[in-house]
């Protein structure tokens, strides 16, 4: 078997959409008209149908709702598909699902498959909870002795037990996305594809699932997971392809793609530049590369700008995000009642902050200078600096200091 588990050739999808014409309502004497023409049709054309005949001004419009897409994923990889709603990618998995066939393109696949894609997908309602087990095994082509071998670890992962021998049009939502992904996982498919379902679960199935998805991974097969929790990707991912508007627009380090998918929709902010033509022109973090060896390292920040007339009263914001776009840190100058003045030229501001106090994670910051005369104007943005914190596991999102005392004696300080 060859080293490629999925690899996709210029792929393409299109739908046709229908438009009906805008009406304010429909009245009975339009409904009465048009069963009328459609039975005077019948009457003078007894051989033809009425399938083509228009009797409003319906249009359709041709979608592409994926348009050539290439990539190959390797056996082994973890590889985290993002994008905004509507950019393709539950489209991209269907095909790769085989559920729907492309318009254009080609798709090779190497190894078994087994998809999550739709909470119930695969089971059918009248049955329970122990014979959907047997009924998706056999449609991802398990022998009955392979699914025995793993029952009982797919029930004792969905945690449905008690429910077992209920028919599944019984089960809540959630109880549905952990039988089926627990059989999912569980039938040993070369290919693993995820959609994000997962978020119908609770915090720890989703946990669980996340934990399983990389045992799948570490023992060489393929997992392609989308969801649109950046924390959830960046945990389980190595690698990660953006689509949006049904292209293709990264594919690499799961960092990189994150930051790609941050930077959809929002203003490219180093090309803008104010009626007064001032600029930031360059940004420098240290320490260099823009990756923070620990958290609580200390990091400098220097902006460079130009402004070429007088700015009086100003102040700067730095903003900090996590993957999510979630404003972690917010720094003013005005907080502190100061207001510089900049001269006309060249500028540098310098921001050293003693400690980055955050977890492990991908993190992006942000600038803006705004001119207080009378009312708050803004002057110009930065572009938008990723950088990484490594080597900090603690829960949450912040670190603090803290220490621990049992019966007056510490236990720890850090």
């Amino acid at each position: 078997m060859p080293d490629i588990a999925i690899k996709v050739e210029q792929l393409s999808k299109s739908y046709f959409i229908g438009h009906k014409r805008q009406e304010r309502y429909t009245a009975l004497r339009d409904v009465l008209a048009n069963k009328a023409k459609a039975l005077g049709h019948r009457l003078l054309h007894p051989f033809k149908g009425t399938e083509g005949v228009m009797f409003t001004a319906d249009t359709t419009e041709e979608f592409w709702a994926l348009q050539d897409v290439s990539f190959t994923v390797k056996h082994g990889d973890r590889v985290g598909i993002i994008g905004r709603n509507g950019a393709g990618k539950s489209t991209l998995l269907k095909i790769l699902s085989r559920i729907t066939e492309p318009t254009k393109g080609r798709v090779e696949l190497y190894g078994r498959v087994a998809s999550l894609l739709e909470v119930g997908t695969g089971f059918h309602p009248e049955l329970t909870g122990r014979e959907n087990i047997y009924l998706n095994g056999a449609i991802l082509g398990m022998s009955k002795g392979e699914i025995k071998r793993n029952f009982e670890a797919i029930v004792d992962f969905a945690e449905i037990e008690k429910f077992l021998d209920t028919p599944v049009k019984r089960y809540s939502s959630g109880m549905y996305v952990r039988l089926a992904f627990a059989v999912a996982a569980h039938l040993e498919p070369e290919i693993l594809i995820v959609d994000e379902v997962l978020a119908v679960g609770d915090s720890q199935f989703q946990k669980k699932c996340l934990g399983k998805m990389e045992d799948v991974g570490k023992e060489g097969r393929t997992v392609l997971f989308v969801s649109h929790n950046m924390a959830a990707i960046q945990a389980l991912c190595s690698r990660g392809i953006v689509l949006n508007n049904g292209s293709l627009i990264n594919n690499g380090d799961i960092a990189e793609s994150i930051f790609c998918y941050n930077q959809i929709g929002r203003q490219p902010k180093q090309q803008f530049i104010n009626p007064n033509n001032l600029c930031i022109t360059n940004i420098t973090v240290t320490p260099v590369d823009i990756v923070i060896a620990r958290s609580n390292a200390a990091v400098k920040i220097i902006i460079n700008f130009y402004n070429p007339k007088l700015l009086p009263s100003c102040y700067l914001n730095m903003v900090i995000e996590n993957s999510e776009g979630l404003v972690l840190i917010h720094l003013r100058t005005d907080s502190f009642d100061v207001y510089p003045s900049f001269t006309p030229g060249d500028h540098e501001i310098e921001i050293y902050i003693e400690r980055i106090s955050l977890r492990t994670g991908i993190y992006t910051a942000w600038f803006r200078l705004f001119c207080n005369a009378g009312d708050i104007y803004e002057i110009a943005d930065s572009d938008t600096v990723m950088f990484e914190v490594m080597g900090n596991q603690v829960g949450g999102v912040i670190e603090v200091p803290y220490k621990w005392y049992l019966d007056g004696k510490i236990l720890n300080c850090n």
